[in-house]
């Protein structure tokens, strides 16, 4: 039986400025990740197969929508919450966590912000349980950094709409009974729609041959003439400010998640490290190993310092998406380069399935790339401090 035997870095006495609250929300993420996750995830990356119980603990966890209000089935929490709970399942697996992310920031808060009270009172309570899965339809097959390009489209049809186009990339699809669909109407205005499974015309074929991402469900959503009551509609929000809306908070709970997957492979590292033995000592006790590591605990202590400061920013309101940018980017390149340090300490080991290592490096291929390219977010940053859009320049 595989043991889970992680313990959470924490080089700068981050803890001391957490809640009570804030730990114990922590701790039970991380214990149902030690007795759930980690005992089965090595097998289904193996056999890219999406893990369906975990839908279920999930939410009856509070991992869905943790910052959604209570009255509609969420947790009600601040986001320094939310982030350690994204910590803590991608510190297990980032499909995991990615499961979570897309339920809470891109689909329950969408509903939230912009959706009507029926809507809200029809969808989110179902949500927040795990008794629906739901999905976030922006990315397009020719449209993805550009989303504003986008061709998926609808045209009036007394009180219905007729929904055409497809969006690709998209977690979730395969097992999700609601999916949050951009598309622009007749004036070319970019709507939100909610769309259900069983709708004529609407589909969502698998994508097949992942490298990355392999225990999370990915697909496409196909719209061929789907007719959708008009109060399918969001209401509250036009053009892409709702899409990108959610893609910051999205953003958020990415910037903590991979740092989880950082910390797991650094702590991974250094046990190994401690316990190998090579020329009659430990491997720890060699300088090369002594600076992979020391560079591991430094990059993630300062992410964990960011992280922090931008969740105390996002409970009072003042994060900006520039500043999510810059985290989400900051954490996902750390990550990456910690992981990858990770496996050559590792040595050969590092590439098997009995340590993690390997499945959180593939993941991470991923996780630099969606909600917002590592390129892309550095043209944010850069926009943001010189006042020049470099986009498409």
């Amino acid at each position: 039986m595989y043991k889970d035997n992680f313990k959470s870095p924490d080089y700068f006495g981050v803890d001391d400025m957490l809640t009570d609250e804030h730990k114990l929300i922590r701790e039970s993420v991380r214990q149902y990740i030690k007795s759930e996750i980690s005992p089965i995830i090595e097998e289904y990356a193996e056999k890219a197969e999406f893990p369906q119980q975990i839908v279920k603990q999930l939410g009856e966890l509070g991992c869905f929508g943790p910052t959604v209000a209570e009255k509609y089935g969420g947790g009600g929490l601040d986001y320094i919450s939310y982030g350690l709970m994204m910590q803590e399942l991608e510190r297990g697996d980032s499909g995991v966590r990615s499961t979570a992310s897309v339920q809470g920031s891109l689909v329950m808060y969408p509903i939230e912000a912009f959706g009507s009270e029926e809507q809200k009172m029809k969808y989110l309570p179902k949500l927040a349980s795990g008794e629906w899965l739901g999905c976030f339809g922006l990315t397009e097959p020719d449209h993805g950094s550009n989303p504003a390009g986008m061709l998926t489209n609808f045209k009036e049809d007394g009180e219905y709409v007729i929904l055409n186009g497809s969006k690709m990339w998209i977690s979730n699809s395969p097992f999700a009974q609601v999916a949050i669909v951009w598309a622009k109407d007749e004036q070319g205005e970019i709507r939100g729609l909610i769309v259900e499974r069983g709708m004529e015309g609407f589909s969502t074929p698998t994508t097949k041959g992942k490298w990355s991402l392999r225990a999370s469900a990915t697909g496409e959503l196909v719209f061929d003439n789907v007719k959708l009551p008009k109060t399918n509609i969001l209401p509250g929000v036009k053009g892409l400010k709702g899409p990108l809306s959610c893609l910051t908070k999205a953003r958020y709970g990415i910037a903590w998640g991979a740092l989880g997957a950082a910390m797991d492979c650094y702590d991974t590292a250094l046990r190994y490290a401690k316990e190998r033995i090579q020329f009659g000592r430990p491997i720890a006790g060699f300088q090369l190993q002594q600076k992979k590591l020391a560079e591991m605990i430094t990059e993630i202590t300062k992410g964990q310092l960011l992280n922090w400061r931008l969740g105390v920013l996002m409970n009072e309101g003042k994060a900006t998406p520039q500043q999510v940018s810059m985290a989400k980017r900051n954490s996902c390149e750390v990550a990456q380069q910690i992981c990858r340090d990770a496996r050559q300490i590792l040595g050969g080991m590092g590439i098997t399935g009995e340590y993690s290592v390997m499945r959180h490096i593939m993941n991470l291929e991923s996780v630099i790339t969606y909600e917002g390219t590592h390129d892309i977010h550095l043209l944010i940053t850069g926009m943001d401090i010189t006042g020049i859009n470099a986009f498409g320049g």
